[in-house]
């Protein structure tokens, strides 16, 4: 029976909920486990406090119980991620569906003193067999599904099943396979538009990476960059990255198109003392410039005390690159950071963009945006915008440049090259453009 709690007290811990899972699973196997891992918590405790902390994740609590089934069952594996055991068979494709309702539900904020948090979720979920009575392989699936959910860059969701059991020698498969993806050529830069709102125009892109696997098809960032991680090849992969960058903005040129690219940096590679000294001569051999190029950064790493990462990042812009903050907002954002950083770009998380329409904090959420980075001197981009009524919304409030669906998905270089010289910039046709207009 799905059981109100009334405060994070009453909740079973590890423990307790281990125990729940293990009569489960001897009572009905078929169940699954969802493991819901609340996305930068700490930084509200170590923010705010740890009362406003507790209640936040009580009120988290109350809110997912309240999708849950009646006969689910709940616990606290740790400080900031939840358990709950969800009874009956499941397909990937209905545990998907719960977490993007769970995230839909989400978007309205939970409110402490004068304080917002829009709470996120890395959610991994192991779909048990009606074979398995073993309650260690069922959480330590789960376990391994929300490792998965946390390194995925556009889906923070991960779902395995039981019977799965070729998934960890898939991945030493997939480990193995990169070093030769390099070697013959099966990596691919895909490109996603940034269109100026008002006239519609093409005026940059930003790069996303694909591999043409001989037996999977094209592999997204996920698993791609999962195997990266574990082979240690996750600076031999950002510099192909960045090499293959500046490589297509010679094609640009050489096609007439002038057009900035951004490119997602890693951790590794601001921690890499040479990064400064390579991204010099990459420019050097392909005669690229600096200002042509945007880096990236996410806000952990822009958190980040290292004095070596503020170092290079205030090297790279002396030399000209543009230095962007992306996902801006999403989760809770400790502003403090902003003050000391030299930026030339804020993004604006697609949590924001979705709803505009319909919830007045996302309104007010970019508005606050627009504030900072006129402050800071910078430009704003509205990300995962897929509506005309966010667009228009955009418009009037002053946002000059957005990316998402409605505009154009990630497309190769010939074909975004072929789009960004087409009179038809967004759209299947000039009717289309000219009603977006």
């Amino acid at each position: 029976m799905n059981l109100v709690y009334q405060s994070l007290a009453t909740i079973p811990n590890r423990y307790a909920f281990l125990d729940c899972i293990e009569q489960s699973v001897f009572s009905t196997p078929d169940l699954s486990l969802l493991l819901i891992d609340v996305v930068r918590f700490s930084d509200v405790s170590s923010s705010l406090g740890y009362k406003a902390g507790d209640y936040i994740l009580s009120e988290i609590a109350q809110r997912v119980q309240l999708l849950l089934s009646d006969m689910s069952l709940m616990g606290r594996v740790s400080g900031d991620i939840f358990g709950v055991v969800i009874p009956g068979r499941h397909s990937k494709q209905q545990l998907q569906d719960y977490y993007n309702h769970m995230v839909e539900h989400f978007k309205t904020p939970i409110s402490f003193d004068d304080h917002s948090f829009i709470a996120d979720f890395n959610v991994g979920a192991a779909i048990n067999s009606s074979q398995n009575r073993n309650t260690h392989e069922l959480f330590s699936r789960a376990e391994a599904a929300l490792k998965q959910a946390k390194q995925n860059k556009y889906e923070n969701f991960y779902a395995v099943q039981i019977q799965d059991r070729v998934d960890s020698s898939r991945q030493l498969t997939l480990k193995a396979d990169l070093k030769r993806a390099f070697e013959q050529d099966e990596l691919e830069l895909y490109f996603q538009p940034k269109v100026d709102i008002n006239s519609l125009e093409i005026v940059g892109a930003e790069c996303l990476l694909r591999w043409h696997h001989p037996l999977d098809g094209v592999i997204f960032p996920g698993p791609l960059l999962e195997a990266a991680e574990s082979y240690n090849m996750m600076n031999e992969m950002g510099y192909w990255v960045l090499e293959n960058a500046v490589k297509s903005l010679m094609h640009f040129k050489t096609a007439g198109v002038k057009m900035k690219l951004s490119v997602n940096m890693s951790p590794t590679q601001l921690y890499d003392s040479k990064f400064v000294a390579n991204m010099q001569k990459l420019l050097q051999t392909y005669g690229a410039s600096a200002d042509e190029l945007e880096l990236e950064l996410t806000e952990d790493i822009a958190l980040s005390n290292s004095l070596m990462v503020h170092k290079q990042l205030s090297q790279l812009r002396q030399m000209g690159f543009l230095i962007a903050i992306d996902d801006f907002g999403k989760g809770y954002s400790n502003l403090a950071y902003m003050r000391d950083m030299e930026i030339d770009t804020i993004k604006i998380d697609k949590t924001f963009i979705m709803q505009l329409d319909e919830n007045p904090v996302n309104r007010a959420i970019v508005r606050a945006t627009q504030v900072i980075a006129e402050s800071l001197g910078c430009e704003v981009v509205a990300e995962g915008i897929e509506s005309l009524a966010h667009l228009h919304l955009l418009r009037d409030m002053g946002i000059k440049t957005g990316q998402g669906f409605l505009f154009a998905r990630a497309v190769p270089l010939r074909e975004f090259i072929e789009l960004s010289q087409s009179e038809i910039i967004v759209g299947d046709s000039l009717a289309y453009q000219s009603r977006i207009a």
